[in-house]
C-alpha cells in the first residue's frame, strides 16, 4: 500500500503551516495493525516529515517520518497503513476519543 498518494500530499498543509491554528485539522491516519500505535498527521513537508499527534505508549504531538513508519514491522510482520476510511476532522475530536 502506497502510505501517502500525491493526491492526499496536496491537502495536507506544510510544516508550521498549522502553528497557530488553535485546533488544527487532522489530514489522514496511519496505524500498525495488531498494536495501538496511530499516527494522526497535521502536517508533512512534502517529502519525509510529519508532524502530528501520536497514540503509542502515550500520546503526544510531535515529528515522524514517512521512512519511518514504512520500516516499522508489527506483530507477524504486519506493516504500517494508512486509514482509507479516516475523514479529516479537528485534532480536538481525535484527543477526545470521538473519532
Amino acid at each position: 500500500m502506497l502510505l501517502i498518494p500525491d493526491s492526499l500530499v496536496k491537502t495536507i498543509p506544510t510544516l508550521y503551516g498549522t502553528e497557530y491554528s488553535k485546533d488544527p485539522l487532522v489530514r489522514c491516519k496511519f496505524f500498525l495493525p495488531g498494536t495501538g500505535w496511530t499516527w494522526y498527521v497535521t502536517e508533512f513537508d512534502g517529502n519525509d516529515m510529519f508532524f502530528g499527534y501520536v497514540v503509542g505508549d502515550f500520546p503526544e504531538l510531535g515529528y515522524f517520518s514517512l521512512k519511518e513508519l514504512e520500516n516499522v514491522r508489527g506483530p507477524l510482520g504486519l506493516r504500517v497503513e494508512r486509514d482509507l476510511y479516516f475523514r479529516p476532522q479537528p485534532l480536538s475530536r481525535i484527543k477526545s476519543g470521538q473519532r
